[in-house]
């Protein structure tokens, strides 16, 4: 998946990466210090995985478009995010 959205940033020049994380508890962290318009996270990140790091985050840093990506395509996954969305 990393490929797959680095090939499709790279089609869009007027985005700047200013941060990669390996975890979830990291994404928080830089999410705060960096600020950033938009966030890219994978649902399976280890130690927080993305939707509880976007809840986290969305206190952090209000303004931020998060984008949630996964490789697994579960539905189950699908309807506890739009359900915690709903919240």
């Amino acid at each position: 998946m990393e490929t797959r959205v680095r090939s499709i940033r790279e089609t869009l020049p007027e985005l700047q990466v200013v941060g990669e994380v390996l975890d979830g508890l990291e994404a928080v962290q830089k999410a705060g210090e960096l600020i950033p318009d938009l966030i890219l996270l994978d649902i399976g990140l280890s130690l927080l995985n993305g939707v509880q790091a976007e809840h986290q985050i969305c206190k952090l840093v209000p303004a931020a478009k998060i984008l949630l990506l996964s490789l697994n395509n579960d539905p189950e996954i699908v309807h506890a995010k739009s359900r915690a969305t709903e919240r």
